[in-house]
């Protein structure tokens, strides 16, 4: 790191800030590298809903277990396999016989389909902008190639709306590179237009230190900021074809999350004419309104209301091996870091 840009961030001396990271990654490379040590008592920084995830609400999770228990064939990333549902897990139904296949991508998913034609394969899809295209790309291949036994369980995100609806919880938010990338700068400038600062960074610890510096910067002139200090990856236009895919095959919905409630127009869902692959439609599953543990705090740490430590569950019933709460399960999770890295700095 900078020794001088250190110096700057250590001596910073102006009103107090609370600087949101709304990126897992982020709060893992902030806790990696000894960053909350470095900074004054008057910055505090907030772990926010980056962890797609830790924000997917528990009815998703009983939607998905209620499928397997019908013997549908579920492909998922690995971290939903445990996140609890309202009264089991996907590793709780893989337990009872239900298939539970990890992948490590949609279209992993769907050759999965292809190769066994007998069984129903529906692909869990969850994400930010960074994942989505994917799952578009394997709808569209699905309906190209007239694969019928395959479709997905949408719980995909736009963070957009989420800094609006936390607008109050920061002075300033991290805003995440590798979403970024995917959307380009536009929705920045809007927030900025609508008094919301932020800064994009990158995950090394040196961006992550000088994205810092520049929001301590930029706060003390006393106006909304958008600074881009990601430009070698993020562009203005950003992937202009991923985002014409998503626009292609999803269409913006009210969406719930996790500890935010329902966000307006901040969720995706497959349009019409997709509606073949849309999971819900064709099990006919109804929505499930879930509920979580009642002493876990997953969704006030979500929101910035409290950090794991406050929590009675951390570190006592919940731990990475026994997870109450999706924050714990997840590598990208606040709890995840906290626990990983953050006795330390606790201490």
């Amino acid at each position: 790191m900078n020794p001088e840009i250190v110096e700057q961030l250590k001596a910073y001396d102006g009103r107090p800030l609370r600087i949101m990271e709304v990126c897992g990654t982020h709060t893992h490379e902030i806790f990696r590298q000894g960053i909350r040590s470095l900074l004054p008592e008057k910055i505090r920084l907030i772990s926010g809903p980056g962890c797609p995830v830790c924000v997917t609400p528990v009815g998703y999770i009983d939607q998905a277990v209620a499928l397997a228990r019908r013997g549908v064939v579920i492909c998922t990333f690995g971290d939903l396999i445990r996140v609890p549902g309202s009264e089991a897990s996907l590793a709780d139904a893989r337990k009872e016989g239900a298939v539970i296949k990890m992948v490590y991508s949609p279209l992993d998913a769907l050759e999965f389909a292809k190769a066994n034609p007998d069984q129903d394969v529906v692909f869990l899809s969850v994400g930010f902008e960074t994942t989505t295209p994917a799952s578009c790309m394997a709808v569209r291949n699905a309906k190209n190639e007239a694969v019928r036994n395959f479709s997905i369980l949408t719980a995909n995100k736009t963070m957009d709306q989420a800094y609006y609806a936390l607008r109050d919880s920061a002075d300033a938010f991290l805003y995440p590179g590798h979403v970024s990338a995917i959307t380009g700068t536009a929705i920045y400038r809007q927030l900025c237009a609508d008094g919301i600062s932020g800064v994009i960074t990158g995950f090394t610890g040196p961006e992550i230190i000088t994205a810092l510096t520049v929001i301590t910067k930029k706060c003390a002139e006393g106006k909304p900021f958008f600074v881009n200090a990601y430009p070698r990856v993020v562009t203005d236009e950003g992937s202009r074809p991923g985002r014409k895919l998503i626009h292609e095959i999803m269409e913006p919905i009210d969406s719930e999350w996790r500890g935010l409630g329902v966000i307006p127009r901040s969720g995706l869902a497959l349009r019409s004419e997709y509606a073949d692959f849309d999971a819900r439609k064709k099990y006919n599953l109804e929505n499930i309104s879930g509920h979580a543990n009642p002493a876990c705090r997953c969704g006030d740490v979500l929101k910035g209301d409290c950090t794991p430590f406050d929590c009675p569950l951390f570190d006592r019933v919940c731990t990475p091996e026994h997870p109450v709460g999706a924050c714990m399960v997840s590598n990208e999770g606040a709890c995840s870091a906290f626990y990983t890295y953050g006795k330390e700095a606790q201490e």
